[in-house]
């Protein structure tokens, strides 16, 4: 969540909310706001002329979204929150949210934002109970404009001045007697445009879901012998939208655990050699998304280049997927690090990070010598333990 650009050349610039009431003590002001629904916003947006038809259509571009109007409301809503900031009498930073979506700060409480520590592990569900306010928006349900309340949170990362916040909660569906609990774009908004679901017999003692067992849009969920994959949620009509198929699962190819990996082929970076995951046929492969900015990914490096050259190329491989990177970076990397294994741009044309849903850096998938994803991130002695106890099998 930022503040608003105080540049007259932003092209958002109309688009911004309108607020009374900060408090007049405070100094270095920002105003903002957080938006439920990015895609009516724009939508809206367009359509009273707050954006462009060039902006518009270039977001379109972007996102790689097809506005779907059966689903959004050309009459404005409230998709949005507006939220304050500034520092008081003694220089501590404090905060308000228009809650109640008046657009007038002065009948809102002021909070100091929790502070929150990148280098040290909490517990969000515990941050979260704690310290949400409930807001208030619009949302364009049966073809009406309804409101409705959800809890949002914010925290301050005092090292870096910037402010997190998420929509802690989710919704449910059931089907054949099976409950499912549905989250919008990993909490980060509520516009439900990229769904999440899992069934919620599967969560958890300490309410987590497993990793394995949340089913993104357009991947598969097993309900009752059944095969359904998930097209994600109809906002008009407020469903949940799974689609029964037809072919069996061995015939299926997704991102998942357990179906075939997504087949792919580009050139390899250095070398200018075809590689294609179909070529590595008959040998574990690890496929590893990473980008040259991405610490995690850095770190891990050594590690790869030292087990990769004590496996035999007969029974294991590693391919690299190069996202969101400039190619003399890479080509750094690769003489630091004396990277040895096959690298290869997802770009336009081969579509590899959007084909696996790749949401960020490093995303790994294990592949057995059958084609099929057998295990997702696994990194370090992990990684090594599992590869050593396959190849003896």
């Amino acid at each position: 969540m930022s503040p608003y650009s105080e540049s007259e050349n932003n092209p958002w610039k109309k688009t911004e909310l309108k607020t009374v009431g900060v408090p007049s003590s405070w100094t270095d002001v920002k105003i903002g706001d957080i938006n439920t629904d990015i895609y009516q916003s724009v939508y809206q947006s367009y359509h009273t002329n707050a954006i462009t038809k060039a902006h518009y259509e270039q977001l379109q571009n972007t996102w790689n979204w097809i506005p779907n109007s059966l689903n959004l409301s050309k009459k404005p809503i409230k998709t949005k929150i507006a939220f304050a900031f500034g520092k008081d009498s003694i220089g501590e930073v404090q905060m308000i949210v228009d809650t109640n979506n008046n657009l007038d700060f002065s009948d809102n409480k002021i909070f100091k934002p929790t502070e929150m520590d990148p280098k040290v592990k909490f517990d969000n569900d515990s941050l979260a109970k704690v310290n949400v306010k409930d807001v208030n928006f619009e949302r364009f349900v049966d073809n009406e404009i309804t409101t409705v309340s959800a809890p949002l949170l914010i925290v301050y990362m005092k090292e870096y001045n910037m402010f997190l916040s998420n929509f802690p909660q989710y919704a449910t569906a059931s089907l054949e007697g099976v409950a499912l609990a549905v989250a919008s774009n990993g909490f980060k908004n509520l516009s439900y445009d990229n769904s999440e679901l899992v069934i919620i017999d599967s969560i958890l003692s300490e309410d987590k879901a497993d990793e394995n067992a949340i089913i993104l849009e357009n991947e598969y969920i097993e309900i009752n012998g059944n095969t359904y994959k998930n097209r994600g949620v109809n906002k008009n009509e407020n469903v949940l939208v799974l689609e029964k198929m037809k072919e069996p699962k061995d015939q299926l190819f997704s991102a998942q655990v357990g179906y075939k990996a997504f087949p792919f082929s580009g050139k390899e970076f250095s070398t200018g050699a075809s590689v294609s995951l179909e070529g590595l046929k008959g040998k574990y492969v690890l496929l590893d998304f990473w980008a040259t900015w991405c610490g995690p990914c850095i770190q891990e490096l050594p590690n790869l280049r030292a087990f990769y050259e004590n496996t035999a190329r007969s029974k294991f491989e590693i391919v690299s997927i190069i996202g969101d990177s400039a190619p003399e970076d890479v080509t750094k990397m690769i003489e630091k690090y004396s990277i040895s294994w096959p690298q290869i741009f997802t770009d336009d044309s081969n579509r590899i990070k959007e084909q696996y849903g790749i949401r960020g850096y490093p995303t790994t998938f294990l592949v057995n010598p059958d084609g099929v994803i057998i295990a997702k991130n696994l990194r370090g002695k992990d990684l090594e333990q599992k590869i050593e106890e396959l190849i003896k099998e």
